[in-house]
């Protein structure tokens, strides 16, 4: 699978957070594939959308999926 979104432009700020996800995969996520620059991105998104609700706001379904989101890409 491609790192290359499909519109073949990466933001650099997204590239950076990208480059950072994979150092925190070769230290912790040893036991899971590493994502792609399409998939982070598209992780990235959904949990920029989860986390603008606030924990208040989601349901139990999108509160789970926030924390496996979350977990996918490292984020506290």
């Amino acid at each position: 699978m491609s790192s290359v979104p499909p519109s073949g432009r990466t933001d650099p700020a997204a590239h950076k957070r990208y480059l950072e996800y994979r150092d925190k995969h070769g230290y912790f996520g040893k036991m899971t594939p590493l994502l792609t620059m399409a998939q982070f991105e598209a992780l990235e998104a959904e949990f920029t959308v989860l986390e603008a609700k606030g924990e208040d706001a989601r349901d139990d379904e999108e509160a789970a999926r926030w924390d496996e989101v979350a977990k996918l890409l490292f984020r506290d």
